[in-house]
């Protein structure tokens, strides 16, 4: 009985070490994209954009609808870092706020979006033209 309960403990441990080391590799890229964003009360958003993980770059394609006060359009340019990311497709999916309300400002105009696998996007830009609403909460990225 004494060795199986030394052979469990063992096996648990064995368990937390290959678990914390996945997490170790967690990698991250860098991310470039550029959004035109358009409307009246009810706005939509599509682009383009670039993820570099690890020596190999992929083409992304996003896309939004945002509702509420909308009004206007704008040409939006951010690069960052992407974060978390276990495999190139963590990139895939639909993004909010990291936190709360609006996506979050983590100052020197840098916004923070996570996705439902984990990735954190960390991005910083610059916007041509009068948008009312630039909210990139509810963007979705996929690989082209």
């Amino acid at each position: 009985m004494r060795l199986s309960a030394t052979l469990r403990t063992a096996a648990l441990a064995a368990f937390a070490l290959a678990a914390a080391d996945a997490t170790a590799y967690a990698g991250s890229g860098t991310i470039s994209i550029k959004i035109v964003e358009a409307g009246l009360f009810i706005g939509g958003s599509a682009g383009s954009g670039t993820l570099t993980y690890g020596d190999k770059s992929y083409a992304l394609s996003i896309g939004g609808i945002s509702a509420g006060l909308v009004a206007g359009a704008a040409e939006v340019t951010f690069s960052g870092t992407a974060n978390n990311l276990s495999s190139v497709d963590d990139i895939a999916g639909i993004y909010a706020a990291a936190g709360a309300g609006v996506a979050a400002d983590r100052g020197k105009g840098v916004i923070a979006l996570t996705n439902p696998k984990g990735v954190l996007l960390e991005l910083s830009g610059k916007q041509r033209g009068l948008m009312l609403n630039v909210d990139l909460s509810g963007m979705a990225i996929s690989l082209k």
